[in-house]
């Protein structure tokens, strides 16, 4: 696995069709073709790409030292539905013109890093804890920017994203190792993933 260190998260230019000038920079809503762009569109659209970037490691994990076949079938859910997703939301950048991050955030690479130090049944439990929390999280989001969002390009990758994290929050849910009484909150409003605590996971 990749160093997991570094704590800036580079930002990915997608050139795109539409570019606001500033458009990432602007405190407020936007004109493009596709309908007005608010901070939340913006901040949506970087978490999904975000969520791809580490999910896909997390997934291949699972696929490698998952030790039920609950875990497995989650991890290769990951994979799939974050590869179509990622090439959706690298799509919608490049059509409203949005620089988009190119790696995880520090938090996200502390994860991978549990992840990939952890095995056996501690790998599956802190597998499905995680992802299954940040799932949970992200879930609110898309919901929220679904319902109120009046970007038509971004009214459909929440539609796709919505599909696709249900399902892997129902397929980690599946594992039977979730603990939900442990799940943290919806998110803040801010592109990085939330710091709080997840069951069993350890904060670095």
């Amino acid at each position: 696995m990749a160093t997991m260190t570094a704590l800036v998260v580079p930002i990915v230019r997608s050139a795109g069709s539409y570019r606001s000038p500033r458009a990432d920079e602007s405190p407020g809503t936007v004109q493009t073709p596709s309908g007005p762009l608010t901070p939340l569109d913006r901040d949506f659209v970087k978490r999904v790409r975000l969520a791809g970037l580490w999910e896909i490691p997390a997934g291949r994990m699972a696929v490698a030292k998952g030790g039920s076949p609950e875990v497995r079938t989650a991890g290769r859910h990951l994979i799939d539905g974050h590869t179509e997703l990622d090439r959706a939301v690298l799509d919608t950048a490049a059509t409203l013109g949005l620089d988009v991050p190119g790696e995880p955030s520090a938090q996200q690479k502390a994860w991978l890093e549990q992840l990939d130090d952890a095995q056996g049944e501690e790998f599956d439990r802190l597998f499905a804890n995680i992802l299954r929390n940040a799932h949970g999280q992200v879930f609110a989001l898309v919901a929220q920017v679904r319902a109120g969002t009046q970007n038509s390009t971004v009214r459909d990758l929440a539609t796709m994203a919505n599909s696709t994290v249900l399902d892997h929050m129902t397929v980690l849910e599946d594992t039977r190792l979730v603990k939900f009484g442990d799940l943290s909150g919806p998110p803040t409003g801010s592109s990085s993933p939330t710091t709080a605590p997840v069951p069993g996971a350890t904060q670095r």
